[in-house]
């Protein structure tokens, strides 16, 4: 790799910076990720596959390159910087004027800066853009209660809420706060009244803004991501006191994420919180994006979990024997519920997904896999 005097190259000002990011999400307007990373010259992430973007002066990236990326990114963020300097990888938004938003994580490796941003469209999606099952739609006219959407990073679990939020912001009069790391989509006012509050730079934590929501009069408050125990208490108490809360996961199913938020407390509480969680939960939406048969992207796939009688009596009591959440789903379709094996199922069917796709991205593999028989042998290959 040549050497390179640090703040001479392209990527030195904000200017420059500016420029290479719209080279790159003008590549497609599927490109969902950018990296910068030494010794490689700038990759879009397009349909799931990266991709080298051929930029002039930038033919592969120097460590120089990206220290110069990593200054420009933090320096209108103290915590930012402090936050690289001393935990060695920070979290912020930048914005190419009304051109180009983008969820930037940059972090230190093998001793050089790299960076990743995640591009976010500067148009709220709607249900209808994103393929939403329309029974979520009665997520808008809910009073109470908690909303989970969850799934692995880069499922599309803020584009499924702000498509949430937008709807509400259009139905409803309604005071919104949100509290977010960092604020990705921008909601303007409408019928509703939003808020957006911002890790680092307007509160220091979920759990202390989302308490401080509380005495802000919202209907209906967004927390980015249920991280601690005293963000899901807090949570809880939101939801048991009126408010509608919305929030994200990192886990792949709704039986994954009552473990998940049963294990957060101590031993002794589980009973307590199961019954917390029953009482409170309106939904649990976990999504897996995959790409599509005819290789044109990628399609959500979403488990729907809704709370009613059944699914409360299995989270106070756990799961046994022909008692589970993926058992009331199949048996919930009337009420708009869906387990992930059921929609693969029919992703294959209709055309959607390729049968190999499906039992790699499955929640039950052999049991996909027999429901599918009828169509004979898998595929050879899954696509990436």
């Amino acid at each position: 790799m040549s050497e390179q005097e640090p703040g001479k190259g392209l990527l030195s000002t904000l200017e420059g910076v500016n420029k290479v990011l719209l080279a790159l999400v003008g590549v497609s307007d599927k490109v969902s990720d950018l990296i910068f990373s030494p010794g490689k010259p700038a990759q879009v992430e397009l349909n799931s596959q990266l991709r080298g973007a051929r930029i002039q002066g930038l033919e592969v990236l120097t460590e120089a390159d990206t220290a110069d990326l990593a200054r420009v990114l933090t320096e209108k963020s103290a915590v930012a910087t402090e936050n690289l300097a001393e935990k060695g990888s920070c979290d912020l938004s930048h914005a190419v004027g009304t051109k180009a938003r983008f969820r930037v994580n940059i972090f230190r490796q093998r001793g050089t800066f790299a960076a990743v941003l995640r591009v976010i469209p500067t148009t709220i999606p709607t249900f209808d853009q994103l393929g939403l099952p329309p029974a979520l739609r009665a997520i808008a006219e809910l009073k109470n209660g908690i909303v989970l959407v969850t799934g692995p990073t880069g499922s599309g679990k803020s584009s499924t809420l702000a498509a949430v939020i937008d709807l509400i912001n259009d139905t409803r009069s309604d005071h919104v706060v949100t509290i977010e790391d960092p604020i990705e989509f921008s909601h303007k006012h409408k019928k509703s009244t939003i808020h957006q509050r911002e890790l680092h730079s307007d509160t220091p934590n979920f759990a202390l803004a989302l308490r401080a929501a509380l005495r802000q009069a919202p209907k209906v408050i967004l927390v980015g991501e249920m991280r601690d125990t005293e963000t899901i208490e807090t949570a809880f108490e939101a939801a048991e006191t009126g408010h509608l809360v919305l929030s994200t996961l990192h886990t792949i199913d709704a039986s994954k994420t009552v473990d998940r938020i049963i294990g957060v407390f101590p031993k002794s509480e589980e009973q307590s919180v199961r019954t917390r969680l029953a009482q409170t939960f309106r939904y649990i939406v976990s999504q897996r994006l995959l790409p599509r048969k005819d290789g044109k992207g990628r399609i959500a796939a979403l488990e729907i979990l809704k709370a009613n009688d059944r699914t409360q009596e299995y989270i106070i009591k756990g799961e046994s024997g022909g008692k589970s959440l993926v058992d009331a789903m199949m048996d919930g379709e009337l009420d708009g519920m869906q387990p992930f094996d059921k929609v693969l199922e029919n992703m294959v069917r209709d055309g959607s997904i390729s049968m190999a796709n499906a039992l790699a991205y499955a929640t039950n593999r052999t049991n996909l896999q027999l429901s599918l028989h009828d169509l004979g042998s898998t595929e050879p290959e899954v696509q990436a």
